[in-house]
C-alpha cells in the first residue's frame, strides 16, 4: 500500500500484478527470490523488493510536495519508520493474529502497539502531520499499519484516547490517492510455457 501510494504520488506509471502468495509466478521468484511483495522491476532490470525502498526510489524520481522534507524532518521520519517497521509491526502481527500467539491475551499485544500510537497522538496534537504541517514520507509509510491496527477491534479503536490519530487516519482513508491505489486488480496468472 505504501509503495503504491508513493508511486502514484510521484506520477510513475506501473503495471500492477496482483500476486496470489500461494501461487507465486516463476518470473517473480526469478526477479526476487525471497518471494515477498511488493516487487518493482525497473525498465533496466533492476529490482526493488522492499516497500520502503520503492517509496524512496519513487520520491527521488519526483517529489512535487516535498514528502522527503528537509534533513531534520527526514531524520525524524526515518526514526519513526524504524519503530513502525520493528516493534510496532511485531505487536500488530501478534494483536492481529493473536490465536497464533497464545502466550499473551490480545489486549497485551494491543498495549504493546499503543506504546507506538501514544507518541503519534502527541505529535498530531502539535501539528497536522507526523513531522510537520504537511504530508510526508513518514505519514504514508506508517498509515497502512495504523489502519491495520484500527481494524483488529474497530469498536475499541473508535473509543481509544487517540482522537488526533483517528482524524489523521481518516484523512488518508478518504483521500483520492488512497482510493486510486485501492482499485482491485485480478490475480495475475502466469501463462503456461
Amino acid at each position: 500500500m505504501r509503495a503504491r501510494m508513493a508511486l502514484h504520488y510521484a506520477g510513475i506509471a506501473v503495471e500492477i500484478r496482483e500476486i496470489a502468495l500461494k501461487a507465486k509466478p516463476v518470473h517473480m521468484l526469478q526477479a526476487a527470490p525471497k518471494g515477498t511483495v511488493p516487487v518493482l522491476v525497473l525498465p533496466d532490470g533492476k529490482v526493488i523488493d522492499e516497500s520502503l525502498d520503492i517509496m524512496y526510489w519513487a520520491l527521488q524520481q519526483h517529489d512535487p510536495d516535498g514528502w522527503l522534507g528537509d534533513a531534520a524532518q527526514l531524520a525524524q521520519a526515518e526514526s519513526l519508520i524504524d519503530l513502525n517497521d520493528g516493534a510496532f509491526k511485531r505487536a500488530l502481527d501478534q494483536y492481529k493474529y493473536a490465536t497464533r500467539f497464545p502466550e499473551q491475551p490480545p489486549a497485551a499485544y494491543r498495549a504493546q502497539g499503543e506504546v507506538f500510537l501514544q507518541p503519534l497522538e502527541t505529535r498530531l496534537l502539535r501539528q497536522a502531520y507526523l513531522v510537520s504541517n504537511h504530508a510526508s514520507l513518514v505519514d504514508v509509510a506508517i498509515f497502512p499499519f495504523v489502519r491495520q491496527f484500527s481494524m483488529v477491534d474497530p469498536a475499541w479503536f473508535a473509543a481509544a484516547p487517540y482522537p488526533q490519530l483517528r482524524a489523521w487516519l481518516q484523512q488518508w482513508l478518504v483521500s483520492e490517492r488512497f482510493a486510486a491505489i485501492m482499485q482491485k486488480h485480478p490475480v495475475y496468472e502466469e501463462l503456461p510455457t
